[in-house]
């Protein structure tokens, strides 16, 4: 007897239904509607150099080392060695000074004063600011994520520190965007996988660093010194890259050294590197916060304190920033440790021991908004523990006020004029003949503001004594007030005090910079025979 059996029908495998065929297309669709990390870095440039060109002739006031870097820049587009009517500048590099040569000479004002030529440079740096926002963006999304480039690069857009710093015809703004494109070169050959052609990388990367040192020598703390402690450590890339982009980073530098030795310069450059060690090493305290009779560090904080307090906070967690970037293991992150540690030693010891200049602290500033972009927690869109959103919603908290607090300060500063050598130049060119004698007292260890602000128009020097004054028969002295009070110039308060007493104001201007800018026309000392007639009149 048999029985029957029947068998089921195999089970057909499930249908994967409407859903799912949709879901890859609206996936594809939100990847290809997503923002692209360039179209951010230009946005965040954009922002930067907006803020920056924003009243950039009159929102503060010129600085000394402004008009000798513009005349040096004005010497380099001439040919040859940078130079001032002191003699050939060795000091610094001349990286900035013919960039700003070539600036010039392509997009400057043809035949503008001295003051004129200072607001075109920093027309240049406000455009270099752009460029450094940029970079922020691209390295902080190439190490974390777009979003913390974004934030990163407008922190900086916005931060009214780093809007002073790069207003002014200085240095720091060009060597930072060196350093910054060399590290973003650099950085994907720390990972697992390197990119392509990783020598030509390699060599890339060293050559943005040479260039950053060949503008500012002091920058090779940031860039030689953390790649020889990834050589030596074996942090970072592979040590035959390191090793590559060290070699490399000499190169420029070796190139101009041979240039100084074949036109027969070597012992001039050699005496200004020697003066520029002794400064570096506090041997010599010319300037900055550590020279004698200098205003204190502390005071000049609190000081600025109201308007740069998102700043010194950021500079505060400086510490947590290099905890967070050693807590991880990876090669990239240990580069980046190594970059903003040598940043911090460099600014300790210039606070301690070295020539301490506000402008030292950029240096350290934007090294440490990259290790707080590419550490600090943020919130995601997956699940966080409690603790973790803690710390990004106080992450989030931090980084809305350093974005929104300056703003009213950003308004203040930009609505009211800080251009008084440039009104003191037009009174000056109505009202005294050219080849005036002028006193000055705001030179200190070299000749001030005053003396490269006029000097293709008038004589001026320290003519203060009697007998100079009597000699020189001046009877016109320009003062700086706050650089006296501060005890920057080369003659006491009480001398000046004494010498305006009996003098007649002709024009004064009130600004942040210099506080009471001050003409006077003074008496000759008894005896002493006046001007021609017309002269000073």
């Amino acid at each position: 007897m048999s029985t029957s059996r029947t068998t089921a029908p195999p089970q057909q495998p499930p249908d994967p239904g409407p859903r799912r065929t949709q879901r890859r297309p609206e996936k594809s669709g939100r990847a290809r509607r997503s923002v692209p990390t360039i179209v951010l870095a230009v946005l965040a440039a954009a922002v930067t150099t907006t803020l920056r060109l924003v009243a950039v002739d009159r929102s503060g006031d010129v600085f000394v080392d402004e008009l000798i870097y513009t005349e040096l820049g004005r010497s380099a587009g001439a040919g040859g060695f940078p130079r001032t009517e002191e003699g050939l500048f060795f000091l610094h590099p001349p990286g900035f000074f013919y960039l700003q040569a070539g600036w010039t000479r392509l997009f400057g004002t043809d035949g503008g004063d001295v003051l004129t030529q200072v607001h075109d440079v920093r027309v240049l740096n406000a455009l270099l600011a752009g460029v450094t926002a940029a970079l922020l963006v691209l390295l902080v999304a190439r190490v974390r994520s777009r979003a913390a480039g974004l934030i990163a690069g407008l922190v900086f857009a916005v931060d009214q520190f780093c809007i002073r710093q790069n207003d002014r015809a200085l240095l720091e703004t060009e060597t930072m965007v060196w350093v910054l494109a060399g590290y973003l070169v650099l950085i994907p050959l720390a990972r697992d996988e390197p990119p392509r052609r990783p020598r030509t990388r390699a060599v890339v990367a060293g050559l943005l660093f040479g260039l950053a040192i060949l503008t500012k020598d002091h920058s090779a703390l940031i860039t030689v010194l953390p790649l020889l402690f990834a050589l030596g450590l074996n942090w970072g890339p592979p040590r035959r890259f390191v090793a590559l982009t060290l070699v490399t980073a000499v190169v420029p530098y070796t190139v101009y050294l041979c240039l100084v030795r074949a036109f027969g310069h070597f012992d001039d450059f050699w005496y200004a590197k020697t003066i520029g060690l002794q400064r570096l090493l506090g041997i010599v305290q010319e300037t900055g916060f550590n020279a004698p009779g200098a205003p204190s560090l502390m005071g000049r904080l609190t000081a600025q304190l109201p308007d740069y307090a998102p700043t010194y906070t950021m500079l505060l967690l400086t510490p947590l920033a290099l905890f967070l970037l050693l807590r991880r293991k990876d090669r990239v992150h240990r580069l980046l440790a190594l970059f903003h540690a040598s940043a911090i030693v460099t600014l300790l010891y210039a606070f301690g021991l070295g020539t301490l200049e506000e402008q030292a602290l950029y240096l350290l500033f934007v090294p440490n908004l990259v290790a707080l972009a590419v550490t600090l927690p943020l919130p995601t869109r997956h699940g966080m523990s409690r603790r973790a959103a803690v710390a990004a919603g106080l992450s989030v908290a931090f980084l809305a006020c350093a974005v929104l607090g300056p703003a009213a300060v950003y308004a203040k500063e930009r609505g009211r004029a800080d251009d008084g050598f440039v009104q003191l130049r037009a009174y000056v060119t109505e009202h005294l003949p050219r080849g005036t004698t002028i006193a000055t007292v705001d030179g200190g260890t070299s000749r001030g503001v005053s003396h490269y602000a006029l000097n293709d128009l008038y004589r001026l020097d320290n003519w203060v004594s009697e007998e100079a004054r009597a000699y020189e028969r001046v009877q016109y002295l320009i003062v700086p007030w706050r650089v006296i009070e501060q005890g920057y110039g080369d003659t006491s308060l009480a001398e000046v005090e004494r010498l305006t007493e009996r003098g007649q104001l002709l024009f004064s201007f009130e600004g942040e910079m210099y506080g009471t800018l001050a003409l006077y026309r003074i008496p000759l000392p008894d005896g002493a025979r006046p001007a021609p007639e017309g002269i000073g009149r």
